[in-house]
């Protein structure tokens, strides 16, 4: 069985408080339990999420467990956990609540917390959805913006999976911007990284949206 090094580090806490009389070693070992949560709670409400999306079943723990993981986080001064944490709770508002200006400043913090900590992928993310929020409102140049920058932070990481996701994206901004043949080839770049990666949900979306892109070019 694989421990985790945080729940061997409370359990020598423990020890130190209770047999070694050090009180100092309670609040550590809270500390390390705290963090533990955090992260279970994290995992848990993103379980909850593909559930959401493999059955469109909502349900409102998923919030709870996101919630309750930045307040953790928060209390720990764990910068890169609660730029994971605001990034969900800001998912769970437009997704599952389709709520686009509730979930907007979430994903603005998410991305200031990714950057004070120095991570791509979660700044990756709420570009991608900063971008999506644009795009749904017509701001085409700023969604541009926000998912050539996030595609930029997942070439970087290797993420290409992600990279097909964004791909998708770009492809129907460039459609609508009249550039047909960046769209089709944008298209192609997608189908062939999701293809390598075997993503067959973004297989899904690059055969959707050639149906679209066919049918208002028609």
């Amino acid at each position: 069985m694989i421990s985790d090094e945080r729940l061997d580090q409370a359990a020598r806490l423990y020890d130190r408080a209770v047999f070694g009389a050090d009180a100092d070693a309670i609040p550590a070992a809270d500390r390390c339990l705290d963090a533990v949560e955090a992260d279970l709670a994290m995992a848990r409400g993103r379980n909850l999420h593909a559930r959401f999306l493999a059955e469109g079943v909502v349900e409102e723990g998923e919030l709870t467990l996101f919630s309750r993981a930045d307040e953790l986080y928060e209390a720990l001064g764990d910068a890169r956990g609660r730029a994971d944490a605001q990034f969900w709770i800001g998912t769970y508002q437009q997704l599952v609540r389709g709520d686009a200006e509730a979930a907007r400043p979430y994903f603005e913090r998410a991305l200031e917390l990714a950057e004070q900590a120095d991570d791509d992928l979660i700044r990756s993310y709420a570009l991608r959805h900063l971008g999506i929020l644009a795009h749904m409102a017509g701001r085409l140049a700023e969604a541009r913006a926000c998912l050539e920058e996030s595609t930029a932070l997942r070439r970087k990481l290797n993420f290409r999976a992600g990279v097909a996701a964004n791909l998708v994206g770009l492809a129907y901004i460039a459609a609508q911007e009249g550039r047909e043949d960046d769209a089709v080839a944008t298209l192609a770049e997608a189908e062939r990284l999701a293809t390598e990666t075997e993503s067959h949900g973004v297989l899904r979306w690059v055969a959707d949206a050639k149906l679209k892109l066919r049918s208002t070019s028609v």
